[in-house]
């Protein structure tokens, strides 16, 4: 009897792994969607980034939610030898900041946000 409780406990952990990362699964899926509410494309956030500092030239972009203004372009721009992260609003097309990068290690330096 002992045994049929561990196997049935197995299988409930495993049925409940699987709801957890089929449900994250479903929230990517749902935030790739949410660009379809931005009245701009990627490629005019990139252009209004580029404009903030003449002579720039983009690195990255993407699209992402922010912790202070919701969704926004995010966009990386290389001017001279300094690099900025330029968050672009999704409705307007304009620049909402513009600060200068100190070091990129990776995408975790979202901090500002």
């Amino acid at each position: 009897m002992f045994r049929h409780i561990k196997v049935s406990l197995l299988a409930l952990t495993i049925a409940t792994a699987g709801a957890a990362a089929h449900a994250a699964n479903s929230d990517r899926q749902n935030d790739a969607m949410s660009i379809n509410k931005a009245q701009i494309g990627l490629t005019q956030a990139i252009a209004a980034a580029e404009q903030r500092h003449p002579g720039s030239k983009a690195s990255r972009a993407e699209f992402e939610q922010s912790k202070k203004s919701g969704w926004v372009y995010d966009v990386e721009v290389v001017s001279g030898s300094k690099v900025f992260d330029v968050k672009v609003d999704p409705q307007k097309g304009t620049v909402i900041s513009s600060v200068e990068d100190r070091g990129d290690h990776g995408d975790d330096h979202d901090s500002r946000d």
